[in-house]
């Protein structure tokens, strides 16, 4: 079943899209706090985002363009305004289509499933970030989010905390870290795999994490 994000102020069209979808056997979800959208995407993880452009706090652009920064989700957008600038602007930050109000609910349907079709096959569906504790490490292009600031991370860096933070507060001992890289064709052994922790750990400093605890002769663990 997809999850669907709705981000529409109106709340009597937010309902209708609500309803609709869960009729059409959709997760969906709508957002009532508009001041919290992209923590509220990072939560969710949807497949799919449904969005407004004239938005409390930020517009549409804003928070389409944020989502971008780490997640390849499609994105619609519905909009009363139907110039070929704000068109132009909604495709240039990155929408997958855009639709006019008054809309059709069937067209509506009928577009979500079609992107749905094109973006996720045979049923599986990718997620795009690990998030924990406001953390947010993009699998699109292994880069680290927290508190507007970011960092990018080597292959071996990004595969580490991508571990770790996959089992959040759990103990991944040295070994399996090590025989989830060399799967991966990195080929890294004990000394290289401290020396990779050090980097990772100096490199998240720099963006004020510090939540890669060692765990004396059993591993490490993100808390």
């Amino acid at each position: 079943m997809y999850k669907v994000m709705i981000i529409e102020d109106e709340e009597k069209i937010r309902k209708v899209i609500k309803k609709s979808l869960e009729k059409w056997g959709f997760e969906a979800y709508a957002i009532e706090d508009f001041n919290n959208i992209f923590e509220e995407f990072v939560n969710l993880q949807p497949q799919l985002v449904l969005m407004d452009i004239n938005l409390p706090v930020c517009d549409g652009f804003y928070w389409c363009n944020k989502i971008r920064n780490i997640s390849k989700v499609p994105v619609i957008f519905l909009s009363s305004r139907n110039s070929n600038m704000d068109i132009i602007m909604a495709v240039n930050m990155g929408a997958d289509d855009y639709i006019t109000k008054p809309f059709s609910l069937d067209v509506l349907m009928a577009k979500i499933n079609a992107i749905l079709r094109r973006t996720y096959s045979y049923s599986e569906v990718n997620l795009d970030t690990v998030a924990y504790k406001d953390v947010i490490l993009s699998l699109k292009n292994n880069t680290v989010y927290y508190n507007e600031k970011n960092i990018e991370l080597t292959k071996n860096e990004f595969k580490i905390l991508q571990i770790l933070m996959s089992k959040p507060e759990s103990i991944v001992s040295r070994e399996k870290i090590m025989e989830e890289l060399w799967e991966d064709e990195s080929f890294i052994d004990d000394n290289t795999l401290t020396v990779n922790i050090n980097r990772l750990r100096k490199k998240l400093k720099e963006i004020d994490v510090e939540f890669i605890k060692t765990i004396k002769n059993q591993g490490y663990v993100v808390k």
